[in-house]
């Protein structure tokens, strides 16, 4: 059974293979028309693909290597930071003496002179307390002339009551020689006797007075009665009622603006001390700027600064750093952060920095406590010696 099926099989496969190797007759001779040939595809060359991809990758590697290594060389360089508001002059006016207010001379927002008057007090009382200052140094002067003439009198009393006590004692030596030879009563003796006692002790108390007065004349008779302690101290009282009626008249200390001027109004009273309204330099600006610690490696005193303010898109100041604060700004805290417990945390902390600002005629107008954002130029470029 097997035998007839493979010759059975053979004559198939023989056919087959005849049909493979004999060749395939042309299009003409089975009489069918050729398709027309179709033109190659367009493709790049394969060499100039092979060279393109790798220059990409290498130009995108070394644009990658250049930022990296420029923004590296400039790291450390420029210090930027947003916690900075503008700073100037301020100053809540007020006035070291009561009184009613009688007078303002300022308006809301008013652009004011250093020693422009701002308001005035009622300055009747002031002027009665300096009269009465005055007639007190007058009356201080006629005391200490009196004084002085007095120790003068008494000078005179001494010499007098002098030649007294001598003539009671010429009279004592005299019963004392008679006594001894009786030739005069011992009631003469003790009479001449008591009479010399009484003239000394007179004698030393005009000398204990004159020294009391010389005391109180400061130890000179002749001395300057406008030295006198308390000739000095009536034209000090003086002095005191004259500046408290020139306090009356407040000014303003410096260049600026007023504001908060509606809170003082004319018959008010007005303690002393007291604020009035407030007064804030219009000149001299500056920005107050509170840096990381870890900032502030390369800042120094003079860099300069660009400053951009948030009130003004687009719109730039320039400056330099003006100082940088010996302390933190915890430092000055009133309760600082007590380090010392187990629970502590490291925080960042902040430097203020002060920051001039160059202000030129086109510049917008600044006011306190605007938003500012500070870049600090410090000049600092990195080296090769920095990776070692």
């Amino acid at each position: 059974m097997s035998q007839s099926i493979s010759l059975s099989a053979s004559p198939s496969v023989a056919e087959d293979r005849a049909e493979i190797a004999e060749p395939a007759a042309p299009a003409e001779a089975r009489g069918e028309v050729p398709a027309p040939a179709r033109p190659p595809a367009q493709s790049p060359p394969k060499a100039r693909r092979r060279l393109g991809r790798p220059v990409l990758m290498i130009g995108g590697i070394a644009v990658v290597a250049i930022g990296a290594a420029v923004a590296w060389l400039n790291g450390g360089r420029y210090v930027s930071v947003d916690d900075a508001y503008v700073g100037a002059a301020k100053l809540i006016v007020s006035t070291d003496v009561s009184g009613i207010v009688e007078r303002i001379d300022v308006r809301e927002g008013q652009d004011v002179k250093a020693g422009d008057v701002l308001f005035r007090l009622d300055p009747r009382q002031f002027r009665i307390a300096l009269d009465k200052a005055e007639a007190g140094l007058a009356e201080t002067r006629l005391t200490l002339e009196a004084m002085r003439q007095d120790y003068k009198r008494i000078e005179s009393d001494i010499a007098a009551q002098q030649a007294v006590v001598d003539q009671a004692r010429a009279q004592f030596d005299r019963y004392s020689a008679l006594l001894r030879s009786n030739n005069v009563s011992a009631a003469a003796y003790d009479q001449a006797k008591f009479a010399l006692d009484a003239a000394e002790s007179k004698l030393a108390s005009l000398r204990q007075e004159a020294e009391v007065q010389l005391v109180k004349l400061g130890g000179q008779a002749d001395t300057d009665i406008e030295k006198h302690p308390q000739f000095l101290q009536a034209q000090a009282e003086v002095a005191e009622a004259r500046r408290e009626l020139d306090h009356t008249v407040v000014r303003a200390p410096f260049d600026g603006v007023v504001t908060q001027v509606d809170q003082l109004q004319p018959g008010q009273f007005l303690a002393a001390n007291t604020a009035a309204f407030g007064l804030v330099g219009g000149s001299g600006l500056w920005v107050d700027a509170n840096a990381k610690e870890t900032d502030l490696t390369y800042v120094k005193p003079g860099d300069p600064v660009s400053i951009a303010v948030d009130t003004y898109p687009g719109h730039v100041w320039t400056g330099h750093v003006a100082s940088i604060s010996p302390a933190s700004g915890a430092s000055f805290s009133v309760l600082p952060a007590q380090n010392a417990s187990g629970n502590w945390v490291k925080v960042v902390q902040r430097i203020p920095v002060r920051i001039a600002v160059e202000h030129r005629p086109d510049d917008p107008p600044l006011r306190v406590g605007m938003s500012v954002v500070a870049d600090i130029d410090t000049g600092h470029q990195r080296g090769l010696g920095d990776l070692f």
